[in-house]
């Protein structure tokens, strides 16, 4: 007879039993926080937050998470969301070198994966010119986040086999020429792009993408507040001045949005005819 104890699971709350510490620990922890949900945090970000002892945050952390950390630690906001006052990088790095120099733990936390567009290079560059031990946990990226919570595949066999993640904020500049961004399937994301969506728009179609390829544009995604604006290319202009100031938003272009209806309807299966009261078809 087995004498295995049955697997348990706990939810993830603000009153989750405290992980064990780790020896050796970094002087500072660049972590990603995910996409908003609290139930996508990593197992390793938790476990660094719940021993930080100065918490340095970014806008697009959620509520739920920082109720996650540890009670006693120092928490030191930075902003970082497009479009409103935040602090300098420069001034961000200069914390994080002050505070570890004082012998204190500290979790550098932002929204997504430190790595992609989260500037955790930067920051890690920074330290190391210190010779301060850092370490990166990565995140579950808007992107990866995204895509689950809204049921659009970002690739998808004989339709997309590849994916390219752009961050809009250099759009309005020399972005690399368009049509390097086009293929026969190929899947865009673009983050914090809904402010250039003209250029965009223009870009993408110069550069020989059909008006017709389908795209969706998510705000907030994975939070309770999440919407879906399903459209194509050629309406992204006038999209993008009707949802002007709503943020966080990404873009997801290409024909693998349009697998959407059906998989939501699969997984809307207890009322499949019911309307989906996040999703919004823009023309």
């Amino acid at each position: 007879m087995s004498t295995a104890k049955p697997m348990t699971s706990t939810h993830s709350t603000a009153t989750v039993t405290r992980l064990q510490s780790v020896p050796h620990r970094p002087s500072v922890s660049l972590v990603g926080a995910g996409p908003g949900d609290p139930e996508l945090l990593t197992l390793k970000a938790l476990k660094a937050i719940q021993q930080a002892e100065v918490l340095v945050y970014d806008r697009l952390v959620s509520d739920a998470i920082l109720a996650m950390a540890n009670p006693d630690a120092e928490r030191i906001y930075v902003g970082k969301r497009c479009g409103q006052p935040s602090m300098k990088q420069e001034a961000i790095n200069q914390v994080l070198i002050e505070q570890a120099r004082q012998g204190r733990y500290v979790v550098r936390l932002k929204g997504g994966d430190p790595l992609i567009f989260g500037r955790g290079g930067e920051e890690g560059l920074a330290l190391a010119a210190e010779a301060i031990p850092f370490d990166f946990v990565p995140g579950i990226t808007a992107a990866i986040g995204c895509a689950a919570s809204t049921s659009i595949p970002l690739t998808h066999r004989e339709m997309s086999r590849s994916v390219t993640l752009v961050t809009g904020h250099v759009v309005s500049g020399a972005l690399p020429a368009w049509a390097q961004l086009i293929g026969a399937g190929q899947t865009i994301v673009f983050y914090m792009g809904l402010e250039q969506a003209r250029e965009i728009h223009s870009g993408l179609t110069l550069g020989g993408l059909s008006k017709d390829t389908p795209l969706a544009v998510v705000i907030k995604g994975c939070t309770p507040e999440e919407k879906v604006h399903v459209s194509s290319l050629g309406k992204l202009t006038k999209l993008g001045q009707a949802l002007k100031g709503q943020s966080p938003a990404l873009l997801i272009i290409g024909d693998v949005v349009a697998l959407r209806a059906t998989l939501n309807q699969a997984l809307n299966c207890n009322d499949a005819t019911e309307a989906n009261p996040k999703e919004v078809f823009y023309g």
